[in-house]
């Protein structure tokens, strides 16, 4: 059996719907095979499985069979509704790999939707084959990190927004903020709704344009401040996500 305080591993499975306490599903492929080759799990071990769309098989390893497949005793399900407020942040494209830091931060931190943003100043552009294997290794990074943290819903990492996109998404958010050094007000004293979608936008290594600053205020986006110093665009959102998490009783 695990050591006491240890939560059980999660593992994807695609296939939970209709599940009750007493089925034995199968754990197979590239799951089965990190679950038994690379955790080790044996039987009578727990383990989790989720959809990443908010359901939740909880169990034993039944069974251990072969280095790639394992069947489970389900003890409970859990279906977890969708959280309110919601915590949208809008992501600028970041040189190197530190688009995928942000994203994995910010999935372990709890924000529900990650957009990719294309903004003016970004070093960074996703084009073509290039932009599709970038999109997929942020969506990669999301579902590890996700199962890391022990979540059963997944992020949503949209497609890749225009700042035109971007300031639609915006006017239809209950809450909208774009973090700005130069912002009047703090985010940590901000008036944030109970229920709704909250956006937050991160701009680019060089900063947010004053044309998008402009369009982003005319869509209803408010410049906040996160404090007296400057994070790097691959940190200022989890610590966004993280104050209005905390502030909206979500980490309650």
């Amino acid at each position: 059996m695990r050591e006491r305080g240890v939560t059980a591993p999660v593992f994807v499975h695609g296939e939970l719907a209709g599940l009750r306490p007493g089925a034995v599903p199968v754990l197979s492929g590239a799951e089965g095979r990190h679950a038994v080759s690379v955790r080790r799990l044996r039987a009578g071990e727990e383990i989790v499985l989720t959809d990443g769309e908010g359901t939740g098989v909880f169990g034993t390893v039944a069974a251990v069979e072969g280095r790639d497949r394992l069947s489970v005793e389900v003890t409970e399900v859990r279906r977890e509704p969708e959280p309110r407020p919601s915590v949208t942040v809008v992501q600028a494209l970041a040189k190197g790999d530190r688009g995928e830091l942000a994203v994995e931060t910010m999935t372990e931190t709890g924000v529900d939707t990650i957009v990719p943003w294309s903004a003016s100043r970004c070093v960074t552009r996703w084009r073509g084959e290039r932009g599709e294997k970038s999109l997929a290794k942020w969506r990669s990074t999301a579902r590890e990190a996700g199962k890391q943290a022990r979540r059963l819903r997944f992020p949503r990492i949209t497609g890749p927004m225009t700042t035109e996109e971007v300031a639609g998404l915006l006017a239809g958010a209950s809450f909208a903020g774009v973090l700005h050094e130069a912002g009047g007000e703090p985010l940590a004293t901000v008036v944030l709704p109970a229920d709704g979608g909250i956006v937050l936008v991160v701009g680019p290594e060089g900063g947010v344009s004053p044309q998008e600053l402009e369009a982003f205020e005319e869509a209803g986006a408010r410049p906040c401040r996160l404090g007296p110093s400057v994070l790097r665009t691959s940190t200022a959102g989890t610590a966004a996500a993280a104050l209005v998490l905390g502030r909206t009783g979500r980490w309650g």
